[in-house]
């Protein structure tokens, strides 16, 4: 008898007010044309509504992108809002326009990788791919 596998289920998103979703979008499907099974939650969303969107929707990962700027304070409000809600397990990854200096700070406050333009796709699915297969190893 085999064992289905089934997908991973991520949720990708969009915090603060930001309304430049290309780039989600193309990961969303890029994701999705790997075999992720893809919830996207839309603009302007708050890190208190992502958090929830995760939970209900049982994801293994969260991506984040921002392109305006506000990725140091929303960033670490979403793993803030999965910590009060004790889901502080799931991964969240994030990617925009962010500067250099930038990606440690993220590291420290809890996103566990950070992406700009120019990054490989291959790079960011593989990403993905552990972060999901960290996620489900670590579930009972």
């Amino acid at each position: 008898m085999t064992k289905k596998i089934t997908p991973y289920r991520v949720l990708i998103a969009k915090p603060g007010l930001d309304g430049h979703d290309r780039g989600a979008k193309f990961i969303a499907r890029a994701l999705r044309d790997d075999g992720f099974e893809v919830i996207y939650t839309g603009i302007r969303r708050t890190p208190e509504e992502i958090a929830a969107a995760a939970i209900q929707e049982d994801v293994s990962a969260i991506g984040l992108s921002s392109l305006s700027g506000a990725h140091l304070r929303l960033f670490p409000a979403v793993v803030e809002a999965l910590k009060k809600a004790h889901c502080h397990d799931i991964p969240v990854l994030g990617g925009g326009v962010i500067p250099d200096e930038d990606k440690e700070e993220l590291k420290k406050a809890g996103i566990s990788q950070v992406f700009t333009p120019g990054t490989p796709l291959e790079e960011i699915l593989e990403a993905f791919r552990s972060a999901c297969r960290n996620h489900r190893a670590e579930q009972p």
